[in-house]
C-alpha cells in the first residue's frame, strides 16, 4: 500500500466514501446479527491497541479503516522518545472509546511499512482513514497537542466518510472476534457491480446496481454505487475546458451547469458543485429547473446524506426553491 496524504479539509473521494459506507453497513449487519444471538458485537477495551506486522497490515489497518479511523504509532524499542509517546497514545485510544484504533508498527521488524509511509524518523504517528493515509505528527508531542489532532481526526472521518468508530464493551473478553454477519442476498451482486466499478466498466456497474435496486429499491450500497457509477460515466467523455468554457458563458442554461457541476464534485471540489446548481435553481424555471434540481439531488447522494456540506446545499436549496 502506497500512502497518499489526505487534507484534512480535504475533498471528496469517491472510492473512500464507497469503501466506509460498505463498511457501515456490514458493521450494522453485523451487529444485528450478534444481538439476535444474544453477544453486543463489541470489542474488549484492550483490543483497541493492536501490533501490526506486514503481513496483517492489509486486514488490521486498511480493511479497520473503513469502520474506524486507524492510528499508527511507529517506534522501535531502542527509541527513548517513542517510550514517552506511546503510553500516551495507549491511554488515549482507550479513553477516545472507539472512535479510534491504535496500531503499533515496530519499524525494527517492519522496514517495508517505514518505507511505504515514508517515514524519516522516529516516534512517527500516521493516521489511516477509509484507506487513506496522512501524517499527524512525528516527533515528540504534548497531550494537548495529541488530542486536539485526535479530535480533528475523529471528526473527518465522522463528517467526511460517514465512519461510526467502533462498538465497546467493558466486559467483553480481549481478543474476541465480534460475529461474522450473515451473508446477504444481494452481496455477491454487489460484488460484481463494486469489481466493474473498479476495472472501468462503467456501463456493467450502472446495469448490475440497477438490477439489484430492482430487487430492494431501499438497499444503501446499491444506490450509493449507482450514484457514483452514473456520475463517473457522465464525465467520461467530456472536454473540461469547453464545459467551463459554456458554462461561464451560459449561466442560466440548466445543461451547461449541469455538467459542469459534475466537473466539478469529480476534481473534489463539493461547495462549488453544490453553489452552481443552487444558483442554476434561481436563473431557471419549468423543466430546467427541476433537471438542476435533480441533478443536485442525485450529487447528494455521491456524497453522502449526513456530509455537512449536503446538509448546508439542502437548506439552501429550498431557500431557493421556496
Amino acid at each position: 500500500m502506497q500512502p497518499r496524504n489526505m487534507s484534512m479539509s480535504g475533498v471528496v473521494d469517491l472510492a473512500a466514501v464507497k469503501a466506509a459506507q460498505e463498511a457501515k453497513a456490514k458493521a450494522e449487519q453485523t451487529r444485528a446479527a450478534a444481538a439476535r444471538q444474544g453477544g453486543t458485537g463489541a470489542i474488549s477495551p484492550a483490543d483497541l491497541v493492536i501490533d501490526v506486522d506486514e503481513a496483517g497490515f492489509e486486514r488490521d489497518v486498511l480493511q479497520r479503516s473503513a469502520e474506524v479511523p486507524v492510528v499508527i504509532d511507529f517506534w522501535a524499542e531502542w527509541c527513548q522518545p517513542c517510550k514517552q509517546l506511546s503510553p500516551v497514545l495507549e491511554r488515549l485510544a482507550v479513553e477516545y472509546d472507539g472512535r479510534i484504533l491504535l496500531a503499533k508498527i515496530d519499524v525494527d521488524a517492519n522496514q517495508m511499512l517505514m518505507q511505504q509511509f515514508g517515514v524519516q524518523g522516529i516516534p512517527a504517528v500516521f493516521a489511516v482513514v477509509a484507506g487513506q493515509a496522512l501524517p499527524l505528527f512525528q516527533g515528540a508531542a504534548g497531550e494537548q497537542e495529541i488530542r486536539q489532532t485526535l479530535d480533528q481526526l475523529v471528526q473527518v472521518a465522522e463528517e467526511r466518510f460517514g465512519l461510526t468508530g467502533l462498538a465497546v464493551d467493558p466486559d467483553a473478553e480481549p481478543g474476541a472476534v465480534p460475529q461474522e454477519a450473515p451473508e446477504g442476498p444481494h452481496d455477491a451482486l454487489l460484488e460484481a457491480a463494486a469489481q466493474a466499478l473498479d476495472a472501468g466498466d462503467l456501463g456493467g456497474a450502472v446495469q448490475a446496481y440497477k438490477n439489484v435496486l430492482g430487487d430492494d429499491p431501499a438497499n444503501t450500497e446499491a444506490k450509493l454505487g449507482l450514484a457514483q457509477a452514473e456520475l463517473l460515466q457522465r464525465v467520461q467523455n467530456m472536454d473540461p475546458q469547453k464545459v467551463r468554457a459554456d458554462a461561464a458563458g451560459k449561466p442560466a442554461d440548466a445543461a451547461a451547469q449541469i455538467a459542469a457541476a459534475d466537473l466539478d464534485l469529480v476534481g473534489g471540489h463539493v461547495e462549488d458543485a453544490f453553489g452552481r446548481l443552487i444558483e442554476a435553481v434561481r436563473r431557471t424555471a419549468g423543466d430546467d429547473r427541476d433537471s438542476v434540481r435533480r441533478r443536485l439531488l442525485e450529487l447528494f447522494e455521491v456524497v453522502g446524506p449526513e456530509d455537512p456540506r449536503v446538509v448546508g446545499a439542502r437548506r439552501a436549496l429550498a431557500r431557493a426553491l421556496f
